[in-house]
């Protein structure tokens, strides 16, 4: 009886997605979760079934006896791409925008592959994961770059990932607001990725060209660049799956960290994934010292064998996310968002491994603090297209959301480009303040304007703030 209630509820679902042309295999993943859901499965996993990560290599201690891995040959680059910065204001695909002198994520990627291409006379092919917002308007932009194409062969330049429909809490039936039909769908999170390179076929394009090795990353973090080392590990020992990961630091409390079962087995768990009275343990930076920088690294045989295996379906953890049809107006329903990490696919990997790399390989950018801190001096392009820190001390940065929280109202506000944060360790700005050109920001810095009337730092200040000499907050 209870199957039925179920087969019932989900048929406005399937007909819902059948309706918006999705492929069976996507109805059938996501009927998974929805399973899962109606029988009141939350995805949490508490501290009491899991144990601290430790004892994990580091990318240091890798061979690098040959500059450039000959499984180049057999490798793809594969870039999730289908956030809008909706947190910033933005309506269009964050890697469009500038990451360094009006040169975009996505041009600094797409020269990075090319760098490669030219230095390995290998084509190693740049593809991106869209979502139905991302991409014509990345398309557009990589058209403006025909080499890149040029050199893809058959591979293509972008697949997409699915939609799922977002569903009512209690009845999980999938919501209807006809004043902007574009809320009834979510993406069901970057785990989609399995399931998407499947039904597009695109898994199977590139085994047939002998490609065997793909490296995935977040198109927004510039340090996720290719690495040798990384490979030739990948190929030597036939992984199947090893996830890039570093040490958590205040900043990263919040951030999904990697753990093992009771088994034994690596897995990954996330903020939503964690009972409210075991935050304290996942916050615990000195227990569970490892976080997923979601830079990704697969055997594309290995996976098709295991989804083959499983009938298609990874059956990756369930993240179950409560937010508002309108997620800024409690007023408005309150909906269920079922969504998968592609990280958690570690556990489905027999033999899956980690490995520790350098903070440089993780400089995602979330918000526009994290833009500034990339505009600065902090960080530089070589010839490569790769962006290097140009220090390694800690900075943390805190810009007012009202003031500096959309693109444009930060850019009003930087209008020269970022001050001069090689040497600050800290920079708090409360209210509305307007930065010159040449500004120099040292120490601990925390700048306030409670009046109306906009505040000036004018070109060429140097703001000197509590720093080891004991110098006094800039007020």
């Amino acid at each position: 009886m209870t199957e039925d209630r179920h087969q019932a509820d989900f048929s406005a679902v399937a007909r819902r997605m059948q309706a918006a042309g999705l492929p069976a295999l996507a109805i059938r993943t996501f009927e998974h979760y929805f399973k899962q859901l109606a029988c009141g499965q939350t995805g949490l996993l508490a501290e009491a079934e899991i144990s601290p990560a430790s004892d994990v290599p580091r990318l240091e201690d890798l061979p690098a006896d040959s500059e450039f891995s000959p499984a180049l040959a057999q490798t793809v680059v594969i870039k999730l791409n289908g956030g809008l910065g909706t947190s910033m204001g933005l309506n269009q695909a964050k890697s469009l925008l500038p990451a360094r002198a009006g040169t975009s994520f996505l041009e600094l990627i797409a020269r990075q592959v090319l760098h490669l291409r030219e230095a390995t006379g290998h084509a190693l092919p740049l593809i991106l994961m869209n979502s139905f917002n991302t991409e014509a308007d990345s398309l557009a932009l990589l058209a403006k770059l025909p080499e890149l194409a040029a050199g893809q062969g058959e591979v293509p330049l972008s697949f997409l990932q699915h939609r799922v429909p977002r569903l009512l809490e209690g009845s999980l039936q999938p919501v209807s607001w006809p004043q902007a039909p574009e809320r009834e769908w979510c993406p069901p999170g970057h785990g989609d990725l399995y399931t998407a390179m499947l039904t597009t076929g695109l898994l199977d394009k590139l085994l047939s060209k002998g490609l065997r090795w793909a490296f995935v990353s977040n198109a927004d973090n510039l340090g996720a660049s290719l690495d040798p080392a990384i490979l030739d590990l990948m190929a030597r020992e036939s992984i199947p799956f090893l996830m890039e990961v570093t040490r958590r630091t205040a900043a990263d409390r919040k951030g999904g960290h990697v753990a093992l079962d009771g088994n034994g087995q690596l897995i990954l768990r996330e903020s939503a994934q964690c009972p409210g009275e075991d935050q304290d343990s996942f916050q615990n930076i000195e227990r569970h010292r490892y976080f997923n920088t979601n830079n990704l690294w697969l055997d594309l045989q290995a996976l098709k064998d295991l989804m083959t295996a499983r009938d298609g379906i990874l059956g990756l953890p369930l993240i179950k996310n409560r937010k508002h049809v309108v997620p800024d107006d409690p007023s408005t329903p309150a909906v269920i968002q079922a969504e998968t990490a592609m990280g958690a696919a570690i556990s489905a990997f027999e033999g899956a491994r980690i490995l520790e790399v350098p903070r440089r390989r993780f400089a995602p950018v979330k918000t526009t603090s994290d833009l500034l801190v990339l505009w600065s001096d902090r960080y530089q392009v070589d010839k490569a297209g790769l962006v290097q820190p140009t220090t390694t001390s800690p900075l943390s940065v805190d810009l007012d959301e009202a003031h500096f929280g959309s693109i444009n109202s930060f850019r009003t506000r930087f209008p020269s480009g970022a001050p001069s944060l090689v040497n600050a360790l800290e920079l708090s700005v409360r209210g509305d303040i307007l930065f010159e050109g040449d500004v120099v920001i040292r120490g601990r810095v925390h700048l306030r304007n409670s009046g109306e009337a906009q505040r000036t730092i004018s070109a060429g200040t140097e703001v000197d703030g509590i720093d080891e000499s004991g110098n006094e907050t800039i007020q």
